[in-house]
């Protein structure tokens, strides 16, 4: 029979791994969602730009896949259902544009606007190790800066 304090162990290690593998699966569409715009983009210098985040999200999913590891847990593979759903509109609505490097800029920022209020939520629930709120908190960043960086794009373009 567990005591209450096993109980409560058991708990906060499956929120942990629920919400690790939720940033994992949300990075692995980011990642895929930035390879595709980066080869339908026209403009050289944009293609870089979306190479390097799909790159960052890459390294991202390796972080979070290590830490759940560390946790004896098995990472999720892929990404979701709802994030090929966002790259299949981004298609849609990048073939229906006249200018297909402004579509992409502009669905680059609505993905990571949702982004950065995944990560508040997760970090929000405040269950981990402060080694992992680290992490995440240091990812967080990285995604808000990114936004900022496309949001400037977006103006220049």
């Amino acid at each position: 029979m567990q005591t209450t304090i096993e109980k409560a162990r058991e708990k906060s290690h499956e929120e942990t791994v629920t919400n690790l593998q939720h940033l994992l699966e949300k990075n692995y569409d980011a990642e895929k969602g930035y390879k595709e715009a980066m080869v339908k983009a026209k403009d050289v210098n944009l293609k870089e730009y979306l190479k390097n985040k799909s790159a960052l999200r890459n390294r991202f999913a390796t972080e979070i896949s290590d830490v759940l590891v560390n946790l004896n847990e098995k990472p999720k593979e892929s990404g979701s259902a709802a994030g090929t759903l966002h790259r299949t509109w981004m298609n849609v609505k990048e073939s229906l544009s006249s200018d297909k490097d402004e579509a992409i800029l502009e669905e680059c920022i609505r993905g990571e606007k949702a982004s950065v209020e995944e990560y508040q939520e997760v970090l929000d629930s405040k269950n981990f190790t402060p080694e992992i709120t680290s992490m995440i908190t240091n990812q967080k960043l990285e995604v808000e800066k990114s936004l900022n960086t496309i949001k400037r794009l977006e103006d220049l373009a």
